[in-house]
């Protein structure tokens, strides 16, 4: 990881996290509580930056900050961990977000809503003020306290008898809902061929069934038909471009052409 170069931030109260204002203030902030290993952090950062997010905030990271181990991890999303800011509370971290989310299973203990990723990233896409999800240590999770903080919690639907998510997965799980939302770059599309005359599809069924027949595939005699019209239904589904029909031709011609050259 390059040097930082803003100075490590210790937040210790409200004050310094409020009114702050920057173009990124629609993107959920990534609140990691006690998060134990640097190397889980920096691959925290790299699932964040994958899909956009840049604002990571560290609540009493166990190794300290700066961590050596991050910067390999992270695989170049450094920008994520300079920026990142760590916090002594988790009510320091969230103290300028009016919409905060907490990432565990059902507390049986709080009374609040729970809701899927993708409920959670629907209402992120029409908030106008800040939000931040939570998200606990390794080992423990969040503590009931914390999560007490949160306006709702976010749980993923896994597998019960094997509930097992890794720090960097949980994140780019709810990451991924809120980038189906936001404009990110995505692969440009390409224009599908036009499919081809049906003339063309017809020479083409018209050669492999000549072929066919001089190496006698259509048998029993009885089954022609029924044969004729399965390979036929092959071509003809599937929207051949003329590209597509005239490169099989000439693959049928290669391979005739060879076996009569022997």
């Amino acid at each position: 990881m390059r040097s930082p170069t803003n100075p490590l931030i210790l937040s210790s109260g409200r004050s310094e996290a409020k009114g702050r204002v920057s173009k990124d203030t629609q993107k959920p902030i990534i609140v990691l509580v006690r998060p134990q290993l640097g190397q889980n952090i920096g691959k925290a950062a790299r699932a964040m930056l994958n899909f956009g997010l840049t604002e990571m905030r560290l609540v009493k990271p166990r190794d300290g900050w700066p961590n050596p181990d991050a910067g390999p991890a992270a695989s170049g999303a450094d920008v994520v961990l300079e920026r990142a800011r760590v916090f002594e509370t988790v009510h320091d971290a969230v103290a300028d977000c009016s919409t905060v989310y907490a990432t565990t299973v059902r507390r049986r203990d709080l009374i609040m809503p729970v809701l899927t990723p993708e409920h959670m990233a629907d209402a992120m896409a029409g908030a106008e003020q800040r939000t931040a999800i939570l998200f606990g240590a390794e080992r423990s999770g969040l503590e009931t306290d914390e999560v007490a903080l949160a306006n709702a919690i976010v749980t993923v639907p896994i597998n019960p008898e094997f509930a097992s998510l890794n720090l960097a997965q949980a994140v780019i799980l709810l990451a991924y809902e809120w980038s189906k939302r936001a404009n990110l770059a995505v692969p440009p599309a390409k224009e599908l061929e036009p499919p081809a005359p049906h003339d063309e599809l017809e020479g083409l069924i018209g050669q492999l069934d000549a072929e066919l027949v001089a190496k006698g595939y259509f048998h029993p005699p009885s089954r022609t038909r029924a044969t004729r019209n399965t390979i036929r239904t092959i071509f003809t589904k599937t929207g051949w471009s003329s590209r597509e029909i005239k490169a099989v031709r000439g693959i049928i011609r290669a391979l005739t052409n060879a076996r009569s050259n022997k």
